[in-house]
C-alpha cells in the first residue's frame, strides 16, 4: 500500500530525515516511535506533501505521491490526523466531519461513514450540533480522528493522538483506534510518544532516532529488545 524508499527531507539547508524506508501493507497497524526531534512528524508531513523530499520515493497503491500536489493526496485514500487536534472550534461537530468528508470517496460514502463514526464515538453523536471548541481535549481528539475517517481513507495516519491527554482518556483513544482498525478495515500508521502503548497495540514498528530508522520489526520482538527496554520502556 505505502512504500517509502530511502527518503531525505530537508527544512532549508538542514536535513531532518536521512534514507528513511518504511512499508505499510494493507491491513497493517504500524507504529513509528522515537524521542522528540527524531523526525516522526516530518515523516508524516513528507507523506502528506507539506515537507520537501529531496531524495528517495513515496508510492501509495502504485501512485507516485511526489508527483502529486498535496491537495490530491487525500483523494487517494490517505487521511492525516495532525498533532494538536486542530479542529475548527467555531464549527459544530457535524460541520467538522463534513469538512473531512470532502474527498471523492468521503462524499460517496458519507451516509455509511457518518453511521460508523457515531457508533465508534458515541459522545460525538450526542454533541453533533455542539461547537467543537467547547469540547474537552479528549473529545476534540476523537473528533479529529473521526474527521479523518470521514474521508473514507485506506490509510489513517495518526500523529501523537495521546498528546496532552490524561492517561485514562489516552487509553480510551487507543481502544477506539483498535476498533477502527479492526472493524473499519483501515490500515493505521501511528506516531506516538507513549512507546509502551504503541508497541502493545501495533503489529510492527519502526524506531526513528536523529532522522534515521535504527530498528524495525515485529512489536513483540522489539518489546524484548534491550535497547528499547532501556531507552523507552524504563526497564
Amino acid at each position: 500500500m505505502l512504500e517509502i524508499g530511502n527518503i531525505n527531507v530537508a527544512y532549508g539547508d538542514h536535513d531532518v530525515l536521512h534514507d528513511v524506508s518504511i512499508r505499510v501493507a494493507r491491513g497493517d497497524f504500524i507504529a513509528v516511535v522515537g524521542p522528540n526531534g527524531a523526525g516522526k512528524t516530518t515523516l508524516f508531513k513528507a507523506i502528506s506533501g507539506t515537507a520537501r523530499v529531496t531524495a528517495g520515493s513515496i508510492h501509495f497503491d502504485d501512485t507516485d505521491l511526489l508527483s502529486l500536489e498535496p491537495s490530491r493526496r487525500p483523494h487517494l485514500g490517505i487521511a492525516h490526523v495532525p498533532e494538536g487536534r486542530q479542529v475548527f472550534p467555531s464549527l459544530s461537530v457535524e460541520e467538522n466531519l463534513r469538512i473531512g468528508a470532502e474527498t471523492e470517496a468521503g462524499r460517496q460514502n458519507w451516509t455509511d461513514n457518518e453511521e460508523r463514526i457515531y457508533s465508534w464515538f458515541g459522545i460525538l453523536a450526542e454533541r453533533r450540533q455542539q461547537a467543537a471548541g467547547t469540547l474537552s481535549g479528549g473529545e476534540q481528539q476523537m473528533l479529529a480522528i473521526a474527521r479523518g475517517i470521514a474521508s473514507a481513507p485506506k490509510l489513517l495516519m495518526l500523529d501523537e493522538p495521546s498528546m496532552g491527554l490524561a492517561p485514562a482518556i489516552a487509553d480510551e483513544i487507543f481502544e477506539r483506534i483498535i476498533t477502527i482498525h479492526e472493524q473499519g478495515e483501515i490500515s493505521v500508521l501511528l506516531v506516538e510518544q507513549r512507546v509502551a502503548e504503541a508497541l502493545h497495540f501495533a503489529t510492527r514498528a519502526y524506531v526513528l532516532e536523529t532522522g534515521r530508522v535504527v530498528l524495525e520489526g515485529e512489536t513483540e520482538k522489539l518489546r524484548d529488545d534491550d535497547r528499547i527496554r532501556q531507552a523507552y520502556l524504563g526497564m
